[in-house]
Order: C-alpha cells, then structure tokens, then sequence
C-alpha cells in the first residue's frame, strides 16, 4: 500500500508516527520486561521444575547472556536484511520462546527456551531504535520520541518486578512466561499494522567473521561475569574464559582493519559522541540491573515483604522513571545536554547514595521510598540523554548497528557490574556475619553494593562533563527546537534540492513511509 510522505502531508503524518512509535515503545518495554519478570519467581520456578542452586541462576542468566552476546549482530542484521523484516521475525521467535519456557517441565528446556528468548530480544532491541531514529528526525519530535523510549525502557524493569510478584501469587510461575508470550504477540501485530515500511535494504555485506569473533568474545564474557557470582573469580572456568574473551576481543579488532565491510565500521566512533555515548551507558549499565537485583533482596530477606508487595514497592520508581524520560528532552533544551547528563546521574547517585544507609530495622517508607524516586528520575532521564549521545551523526546505513551497540554497551556494563558488586556484597555478607547476625550481614553486603553504584554514577557525572561539555564539543546541546510537521516542504530541485543519499546521517533523514523492503 502506498502511503503519503510525511513531508508532503505532515497533518495525516502525525497519528501514523504516533501509532508507530507506540508500537516500537511496547516492543522495548517487552523486551525489558522479561529481563526482570523472573527475579521474584524463581524460588517458585526452581522448586516447579527442579532446578539446582546453579540451574536457577541460569534461567536470568541464559536471557543475559544470548541478548548480550548477540546485540551486535542484531543490529547489523537489520541494516543488511531490512529492520522491520528483522524486528517482526525477532517478535515471532520471542513469543515462541516464552510460550516454550512457561510450557517447561524440565530444567534443560526452560533454560534453552531463555537463551532462544534473549535471541529474539537481541534482534527486537537495535531494529526498534533504528525505526525510531528514521521515524523522527532531529529535533525536539525526535527528543520527545527518545523520551518515550526512556520511559518504557525503565518502566520495563520495574514492571517485571511488579507483574512478577503478582502473577506468581496469582496463578503460578508458568504465566510470568506465558504473560510474555501473549505481549509479544500483541506487539506484533501492532508492529504489522502500524509501523511503516521504510527504505530498501542498506548496500553492504554481512561480516561473518567479525560477528563471529565478537559474539564469542561477548559470550565468553558475559559468561565469565555471570559464572564468577557462584564459582568466585579464581576459578578456572571463570578465568580461562576471561582470557578466551580479551584474546578473541582483540582478533576481533585485527579482523575489522581489514574488512571492507566491517561489523563495527571504524568511523562509527569518529561519528558525533557515538564513543562517549556508549562508554557512559556502560558505567550507567553497571548500576542499572545491580540495583534490580540487590533492592528486591532487600525488600524480600531484610524487610520480609511478600513477592506481591515486594512488586508494587517498585511502583514508585517506575512512576519517577516515567515522568524523568518525559521531562528529558523539554529539561535538556532549556540547560543544555551535558547539564541535564550530569545533574541526572548526579541526582542517581543521591538516591543510591540514600540506599546505601538501609538498616535491618527499616520499613518501606523510610528506607526505600525517598531514594526510589530519586533513582526512577535520575536514570530515566540520564539514559533518554546517553541514548541520544550514542547515535548522534550515524550515517542511515548503521543506524541498526549503533542501536546494537548501545544497547551491548549496557547490557555488558550490566553484567560486569552486578558481577563485581555480587561478589563485594557476599564478600562483605562473609566478613560481617562472623561478629553479627544474618539479617545484619546481609544488610552490610546491600549497603557496600549501593555505596559503590554511588561512587561510580559520580566518577561517570564527572566523565560527562569532560566528554560532552561545549568546550570540546561544539554539539554538546541537543539540536535547538526547529519547526516540525508545519515545517514547508523544501525546494524543489530546480532550486538546488537533491535526493538524500542512502547513507545520509540518521539525523538528517526525514520520515518517509512510501516504500518497503
């Protein structure tokens, strides 16, 4: 069906990319979603499948590890192969794959089931944003989109938490996997039906080796990261496979020299704050899933609250997290980016900072709340800016791949930083409980964990100020706010207008819903 550009009729524009961009929003929000969905379940889940002590930590780490490890190649896939093509197939494995874990009867099947699921959502995540990048051009629509996407982004995770307390209570650890299922579904065909067909296939080959090399390299990795919380970091496995990773890492930056057609084109980190944005992400991603995985502890084994309540103790900050993406974009152009970066992982900072004085006698209201709302404002807008950052400049053609990459960057940051802050927690929990009972160790492992996700959210506000203050960039500030859809088509090309070249920056791209791929 042919559509009109929405630059020849920007009033028809407006639902389409409305309806687009909820669509997009629910896919990430899914894919969030079922990162966080498990946590509460899984004494549940262990106890319904017979899972063991390393069996349970699989079923969240099988997810991780293949969404992780298999970003990149997402991403670059849907560049080559057509990004609406990739995310409706990736919604299809997705759904499949949760329908198969909640059908699960055996430990074996439910963990391959999450490892196929984090393979869907690998494909769903970078082609989400790519569309989101073309459907909104630079600007403050583009802003207001990326505000959206922050929110659904945090929401996601707390939700989990939420719906996974109350679907386990309610009917049973099959349906926080069956729930999933049905979303997904749901989600693509709203995908099918609302979001545009874009451009042709973007001109280039698939890098075999390099995605190859780097999906190894990441698997390595992320499994180090994941394994090392039980086995502990002198373990063989954990270390041989640490080493497999930097050795394989670096083959895979001899291998992109050469190609013509690398998977991580060099000029990518050339390209706007594309490399600033993703070093950030990563230290905000090593604070963002510890803080998912240590808060809920709290909430369970220091306060006693049931998994139900335990789920809508996180409300709050889903709420804050909502309302801080909205405001990122109207905060941003009155400021300046890199104020808003700063003063949004500084205000993150507090709220861990705050958390990090939990006591064993504290309640929900005094300990959690306050520092809650604080985190929810803090990282909703703090993300909705890095993203922003990540994929500033890239050319159309890597539009997929940058979404891969900032989404990588984060997931990886994610692993390494839980990785490290689980150990420091049990380490601190060993240390203390010689001299103090088991309810007050656990709180000291807690309270060091939050106090080095504060540490780190600081040094990164400071990394912000020197990567993207004016001074040395000349585009720290998001674009100024332009005219958008009332904006006159431009001149036609007896005045000089020529046709944008495929591989113009995603910045520059208008809208376009006429062909597909």
């Amino acid at each position: 069906m042919n559509l009109v550009r929405t630059k020849d009729n920007p009033a028809a524009a407006r639902p389409r990319q409305g309806s687009a961009l909820a669509a997009l929003a629910a896919a990430q929000f899914t894919v969030m979603l079922a990162t966080s969905i498990v946590n509460v379940a899984l004494p549940q889940i262990r106890a319904g499948v017979g899972l063991s002590d390393g069996g349970t930590t699989w079923v969240v780490n099988a997810y991780g590890l293949a969404f992780g490890a298999l970003l990149l190649a997402g991403g670059r896939a849907a560049d080559l192969l057509g990004r609406r093509r990739v995310m409706i197939a990736g919604l299809a494995v997705f759904a499949g794959a949760s329908l198969a874990a909640g059908l699960a009867a055996s430990p074996g099947v439910l963990i391959a089931a999450r490892a196929v699921q984090g393979l869907g959502a690998a494909s769903i995540a970078p082609a989400a944003l790519a569309l989101t990048m073309g459907l909104f051009p630079a600007g403050p629509g583009r802003g207001r989109a990326l505000g959206v996407w922050g929110a659904v982004s945090g929401a996601g995770g707390a939700a989990g938490v939420l719906l996974g307390g109350v679907l386990t209570q309610a009917w049973g650890w099959p349906w926080v996997f069956h729930i999933v299922a049905l979303g997904a579904v749901l989600v693509l065909i709203t995908v099918v039906m609302f979001v545009p067909r874009a451009g042709g296939r973007e001109a280039g080959r698939f890098d075999l080796l390099g995605t190859a090399t780097v999906t190894l390299a990441l698997t390595c990795l992320v499994w180090a990261l994941t394994s090392a919380r039980g086995a502990g970091w002198t373990n063989g496995g954990v270390l041989g496979a640490l080493v497999g990773a930097v050795t394989l890492f670096a083959a895979f930056a001899v291998i992109e020299r050469r190609r013509p057609d690398a998977l991580i084109p060099p000029r990518l980190f050339s390209t706007g704050r594309v490399a600033a944005g993703n070093l950030l992400m990563t230290l905000l991603g090593s604070v963002w899933i510890a803080l998912f995985f240590f808060l809920p502890l709290y909430q369970q084994q220091v306060l006693g609250m049931s998994p139900l309540a335990t789920g809508a103790g996180q409300l709050p900050l889903a709420v804050a997290n909502i309302l801080g993406a909205v405001a990122a974009p109207r905060v941003s152009r009155r400021i300046g980016a890199t104020a808003t970066v700063t003063a949004a992982l500084l205000t993150e900072a507090a709220g861990l900072l705050w958390l990090s004085r939990i006591s064993v006698d504290g309640n929900f209201l005094g300990d959690v709340l306050g520092p809650s709302v604080l985190v929810g404002v803090g990282l909703s807008i703090a993300f909705v800016q890095l993203t922003t950052l990540a994929v500033d400049g890239v050319p159309g053609q890597d539009a997929g791949l940058a979404g891969g990459l900032v989404n990588t960057t984060r997931q990886v940051g994610g692993a390494i930083g839980l990785a490290a802050l689980a150990t420091l927690a049990g380490s601190v929990t060993a240390h203390e409980a010689t001299h103090q009972s088991h309810l007050e160790a656990l709180t000291a492992g807690y309270r060091a964990a939050f106090a080095v996700s504060a540490a780190i959210l600081a040094v990164t506000a400071l990394l912000a100020v020197c990567l993207t203050c004016p001074s040395r960039r000349a585009r720290a500030a998001l674009p100024p706010e332009t005219p958008e859809a009332t904006t006159p088509p431009q001149q036609s090309d007896a005045t000089g207008r020529v046709t944008q070249p495929a591989d113009r920056p995603v910045t520059d791209r208008a809208t376009d819903l006429v062909t597909d791929r």
